[in-house]
């Protein structure tokens, strides 16, 4: 399967049970060759988490399907396209009056020398450490000449962190200092027919990684959480087998406290998406995907991914347990190692 990870479908259960004697090394696009597991009974060691108290955090989630609805009508969005650059002025013009840090370079692809803009958004904190939610924003390349817009695959996660700023702006956080950041080119430049996805995808948050790692800013990252895919209406969070499994037990317990816990962890996964760079280094990670986007994930890269397959709700949950997420680790001291 192309691009970010592989689901565990049930019809492939039976030959996994066949093949789980097998000795080999598996790369993140393979199917896992294990049953489902809890995020609870994948962490350790078990965490001691402070108590469900004061009240629950909320979004605005009309306005952050608003803000998917704004992304999506510049239509379109591939590297270096006159929409990506609309697609990025919008971006900065909703974080006007915040402290914002563009990183700007020039990533070498297969496709050529293209700009690349990640845009990170800082809003700080009383504790010494950096919580970072990232989402990227450019839609893929191969399809670039398609009425794809990414509406679900990029729209959604970047509209979410935009509702995000929406509620951090203005307050004096009681905690790790908040940090979003837009990244840009995540999407492969070729099918992955031709290159595969890892080898050419990432180039936004692989050089922010390695930018944070030679300046010092990694050490000070407590947390990573990645928001991807998240606006489908019919909403399930992957278990990511490529995070960290305590802060994975931190995002269920959050969305556990909000009654939000049927929609996470019940499909087991390994992805490879923009978490990756991070986890290499030893931050904490966690991957908020839903890689089932349609029966058998049809909608996902194509011109179906559309507004109407998505819900303001499944972004008020999402959204609601990254805050929750944020609120718990807070409160958490020390937080465990990666």
């Amino acid at each position: 399967m192309i691009g970010k990870g592989t689901s565990l479908p049930v019809l492939l259960f039976s030959i996994a049970l066949l093949v789980a004697a097998c000795d080999h090394a598996q790369n993140a696009s393979e199917v896992k060759a294990q049953a489902p597991q809890s995020a609870a009974d994948a962490a350790s060691p078990k965490l001691s988490l402070p108590p469900d108290s004061g009240p629950p955090p909320t979004i605005d989630s009309a306005r952050a399907m608003q803000y998917v609805k704004e992304i999506v009508a510049f239509g379109p969005r591939p590297l270096a396209s006159p929409n990506h650059k609309k697609v990025e002025n919008s971006i900065t013009s909703h974080l006007k009056g915040d402290s914002v840090e563009d990183d700007v370079f020039t990533a070498d692809t297969p496709e050529g020398k293209f700009p690349v803009h990640n845009i990170i958004a800082k809003f700080p904190g009383s504790r010494d450490g950096i919580i970072v939610i990232a989402s990227h924003y450019d839609t893929n390349y191969p399809l670039r000449n398609t009425s794809y817009v990414g509406a679900n695959d990029g729209a959604s996660s970047s509209a979410l962190l935009l509702e995000l700023a929406n509620q951090l702006r203005g307050k004096k956080r009681e905690g790790y200092s908040v940090w979003l950041v837009w990244d840009d080119a995540e999407e492969a430049m070729k099918p992955e027919t031709e290159l595969p996805f890892d080898k050419d995808s990432l180039y936004g948050i692989r050089h922010l990684a390695e930018k944070w790692q030679a300046d010092g800013t990694l050490k000070n990252i407590k947390a990573f959480l990645l928001a991807d895919m998240i606006g489908d209406a019919d909403l399930n969070i992957d278990h990511d087998r490529n995070s960290t499994p305590w802060l994975e037990e931190v995002v269920f317990q959050a969305a556990t406290r909000l009654g939000y816990q049927s929609h996470f962890f019940a499909r087991d996964n390994q992805v490879t998406d923009d978490h990756i760079p991070f986890m290499q280094r030893g931050v904490p990670c966690a991957d908020l995907i839903d890689f089932d986007y349609g029966y058998n994930n049809v909608f996902w890269h194509t011109p179906q991914d559309t507004v109407d397959k998505l819900s303001p709700k499944s972004l008020q949950i999402v959204g609601g347990t990254i805050l929750e997420t944020i609120a718990i680790l807070d409160k958490v001291d020390p937080l465990p190692p990666k």
